[in-house]
């Protein structure tokens, strides 16, 4: 597991697709920092599908630049 406290913009520099998988957002709080959780499950090419695969706790200054980025993108 791993927490993200910042985050770097850069451009793409791959138009090579990505398989989908399935996930879900936790609200997690430990020892009074609070995080959110993304949790990611194997894709349905993967031997153990729905298996946890990714968990990135992001903590508030890095989920508010991953939102004011989707906002500016969408």
């Amino acid at each position: 597991m791993t927490v993200v406290k910042n985050f770097s913009v850069e451009d793409q520099n791959s138009r090579v697709g990505h398989s989908e998988c399935s996930g879900t957002i936790r609200a997690v709080e430990i020892n009074g920092e609070k995080y959110i959780q993304i949790d990611t499950y194997g894709s349905k090419e993967r031997e153990f599908q729905n298996k946890l695969s990714q968990s990135p706790r992001l903590t508030e200054s890095a989920f508010n630049q991953l939102k004011k980025l989707g906002e500016n993108h969408f």
